[in-house]
């Protein structure tokens, strides 16, 4: 078995950002184009939301929440959990909004043997359990560690050494990707190579990792 692994968070990660898909969230949820506005990293001054997010003065659950209700609002809903304004937006085809960086990335590892993990502290909680089933790559991954069941959100230590005991593997011969700065400073403490993955740069954040992994991606 390969003794080495990419363990990726979800979230903007594997899939376009909500703040990269308000056009096809607006048309989902009939609202004019431009009603949603907030755009967390692409625009962080003009979002204090993701600005107290980033701060730590609130949780990125409680980022989220906020935002459900919102557009709960706006199209009449009353939504209870981030998962009901998911698949209200996404529609039936999540796969849409995978990135392609991401298969390019998976495909490359298969290649070479490199095994795949996920840690995602909402995966289920903000998508949907029936979501996975949607998402025919998913069977690729023979870890994924998901806070919405363990209840231990990262940066704990415990996140990140649970998922490595189930690979099976030391934290040296892994490597972590993440978009907040939060997690990747956790794996970093337990000595985990991490990549701080840029939404607005994630060709470039793919080639790191598969730099740190000793292997180049071709892209298509």
């Amino acid at each position: 078995m390969n003794t080495r692994a990419l363990i990726l968070d979800f979230g903007g990660v594997i899939s376009r950002t909500l703040f990269e898909t308000h056009d096809l969230s607006e048309k989902a949820l009939g609202l004019p184009n431009g009603s949603l506005t907030w755009q967390g990293p692409f625009a962080p001054e003009a979002d204090p939301l993701w600005r107290a997010m980033q701060a730590d003065e609130i949780s990125e659950r409680d980022y989220w929440k906020s935002r459900t209700a919102e557009v709960a609002k706006l199209v009449g809903q009353n939504w209870n959990e981030m998962s009901d304004f998911v698949r209200a937006a996404r529609g039936a085809d999540p796969d849409a909004v995978i990135r392609p960086e991401f298969r390019t990335t998976i495909a490359a590892c298969k290649a070479a043997g490199v095994r795949l993990a996920i840690l995602s502290n909402e995966l289920d909680l903000f998508y949907g359990a029936d979501f996975r089933e949607k998402l025919p790559f998913l069977k690729d991954f023979e870890v994924i560690v998901d806070a919405t069941y363990t209840g231990i959100l990262k940066p704990d230590a415990r996140a990140y050494e649970q998922v490595l005991q189930e690979l099976g593997l030391p934290a040296a011969d892994c490597v972590f990707v993440d978009d907040q700065l939060r997690n990747i400073k956790g794996a970093e403490a337990l000595g985990l190579p991490a990549v701080h993955f840029d939404v607005m740069a994630p060709s470039q954040s793919y080639a790191e990792a598969l730099r740190l992994l000793d292997l180049e991606r071709t892209d298509p």
